[in-house]
């Protein structure tokens, strides 16, 4: 690509005209291909967040950008006033690979999360008989579910929840990890559990072993909807197509986005049991753009590239070899590794810099990575990340660290 010396009116322009809603590293990239960016002046990073799991193929995957262009050239957008020709299959393909009944599409993971939420309520009121206006939901501290009013209403982080009330009610908030603490939580009017089966935004932290077979078997029992959010975890990260595999749990509902759009278009969706889902009548819930033709083809890609299971044996074989470079650190700058497959939480010894500082730093020696609270960063890379690239990605935060 043509090399440009502009990123710094670039950077300016940006901080110039945007809202301060986020806190960019001062990179401008203008291309990208399967795990690597380039910026404006010609540079070429790693990229080891993949867009917070948004990019779990990689960016412009030659299935998804060529299943993008086939649709470009048909119907991009009818609204759910019509039916299209990829919606059928698409609900149909992403329903049999979560081994579900039905499928809600939407946009973006928040719109999922509510529209979990809105469903658990009804579903509360219509079939559990909870009385009406008193349905409450069960959440763990430390989560992300998204920034919506009603969303940070049940969060814990100061950043994302303080100024924006007043709160929606009807949300009990436990430890993350803590099963009996869930246990005291529920009672009659409890509609649902709402968890991340690995908190990502938290840090990447992996609940205690047998946590959310627990979480299912409690549901079970009081006859309360368990939901997975697997916005982050799903669709290959951590080795399994949804992280609940691991305990072999499957719940009432997944909420599912960023990597469900290849990180091609924005696409979510809240996939599970008919009779759940089924409790939703027309006018009561729906989007413009959900569901989009464009959307339901590039969903159907991303739901063929899971089928095959490629991706999924990747990120066992090399999220095991991240896992075990990134363990060689501790005591050497790093204080705790956490995460499963490939995704990983790396705590920085914070008498040596914090996790903004190692993401600059990183920046400079060609490897994107993100900080979250304070002195941890998180590494996502796309499941298409080379063997020799994981462990360039490493070396070059062992050379950070020293």
């Amino acid at each position: 690509m043509p090399v440009r010396d502009d990123s710094a009116a670039l950077l300016a322009e940006a901080e110039r005209w945007t809202a301060h809603n986020y806190h960019p590293l001062p990179v401008v990239i203008a291309a990208a291909e399967g795990a690597w960016v380039t910026d404006v002046a010609g540079e070429r990073y790693l990229d080891c967040l993949a867009g917070y799991s948004a990019l779990n193929f990689g960016h412009r995957h030659p299935a998804l950008v060529e299943a993008a262009r086939k649709q470009l050239d048909s119907v991009t957008l009818t609204s759910r006033a019509f039916v299209h020709d990829q919606f059928g299959p698409f609900c149909r393909e992403l329903a049999q690979l979560c081994d579900a009944d039905m499928v809600l599409p939407m946009n973006t993971g928040a719109e999922a999360v509510e529209t979990a939420v809105k469903v658990a309520r009804a579903w509360g009121y219509r079939v559990k008989g909870v009385p009406d206006g008193q349905a409450t939901i069960v959440v763990a501290a430390n989560n992300f579910h998204g920034r919506t009013t009603t969303i940070v209403s049940f969060s814990t982080d100061p950043d994302a929840r303080a100024d924006f009330g007043p709160y929606t009610p009807g949300f009990r908030i436990v430890p993350y990890g803590d099963l009996a603490a869930a246990a005291a939580a529920v009672d009659g009017t409890t509609v649902a559990v709402l968890v991340e089966p690995i908190q990502g935004e938290a840090g990447v932290l992996v609940p205690p072993d047998g946590y959310l077979a627990g979480l299912r078997a409690l549901c079970t029992a009081r006859g309360v909807l368990l939901v997975a959010d697997e916005i982050q975890s799903g669709l290959g990260r951590t080795g399994r197509t949804f992280a609940c595999e691991h305990e072999g749990v499957r719940p009432d509902l997944y909420v599912l986005g960023k990597a469900l759009g290849g990180g091609v278009v924005p696409v979510s969706a809240v996939v599970g049991r008919g009779d759940v889902l089924g409790v939703l009548r027309p006018g009561e819930h729906g989007s413009t753009f959900g569901g989009n033709p464009l959307a339901c083809a590039v969903g159907r890609a991303v739901v063929g590239l899971l089928r095959t299971g490629e991706y999924q044996e990747r990120a066992r074989r090399l999220g095991a070899l991240l896992h075990r470079r990134l363990a060689a650190l501790l005591g050497h700058g790093v204080t705790a590794v956490r995460g499963r497959g490939l995704w990983a939480g790396v705590d920085i010894d914070p008498r040596l810099m914090t996790g903004r500082q190692a993401s600059e730093r990183l920046l400079a020696r060609g490897v994107l990575v993100k900080d979250t609270h304070g002195s941890t960063i998180r590494l996502a890379p796309p499941l298409l990340i080379e063997a020799d690239e994981v462990d360039w990605a490493v070396a070059q935060l062992r050379e950070v660290l020293v």
